[in-house]
């Protein structure tokens, strides 16, 4: 009988069982927020830490599994720097929460963006379980309060079904 995977974790979820650490609602009831949260899995630099414990950031989450991906000895880990902000975040400039690809002017209805003849991305959350450092849509995702309504659902299948040439309905 086949061994039933099992994904990597950070030592501190050693005790966690299986069928909770392989659920995805308590993945994502477990997340991690906070540069104390965080500092129990990996050592933080002190350009992390004051990134984590400034305000008005993008939002920071990252689930259990996730943050066991990364190598806690690598300051520099690919997956640590997607999730884990740095001080020089904090610097805004001028174009820095802006509709980076243009989304917004070619939208027709909220939560669907037609740039190309023939496909349409339907925007079906602005929630995520973890927040990617470089995420284009940073405008949008994150804020608990903001979801599309059952309304704009209507109103963006009802775009595709009023037009015929789209053939392919990408889900973001």
């Amino acid at each position: 009988m086949p061994t039933p995977f099992t994904s990597r974790r950070a030592t501190v979820y050693a005790d966690v069982p299986d069928e909770k650490w392989n659920d995805w609602r308590w993945q994502l009831s477990h997340r991690l927020n906070t540069a104390e949260e965080i500092e129990k899995i990996i050592p933080l630099t002190e350009s992390e830490r004051k990134a984590l414990n400034a305000s008005g950031l993008f939002r920071v989450e990252i689930t259990p599994y996730f943050i066991s991906l990364i190598n806690p000895d690598d300051p520099d880990d690919p997956v640590r720097k997607q999730i884990i902000p740095r001080a020089e975040e904090m610097q805004a400039f001028t174009a820095m929460m802006e509709d980076s690809l243009a989304e917004d002017r070619h939208s027709p209805v909220p939560g669907l963006v037609h740039r190309y003849p023939d496909r349409v991305l339907m925007l079906i959350t602005t929630q995520c379980a973890s927040y990617c450092r470089y995420c284009t849509r940073s405008r949008i995702v994150g804020d608990p309060g903001a979801t599309f309504s059952r309304a704009e659902f209507e109103m963006q299948l009802e775009y595709i079904r009023r037009t015929p040439q789209v053939r392919d309905v990408l889900l973001s």
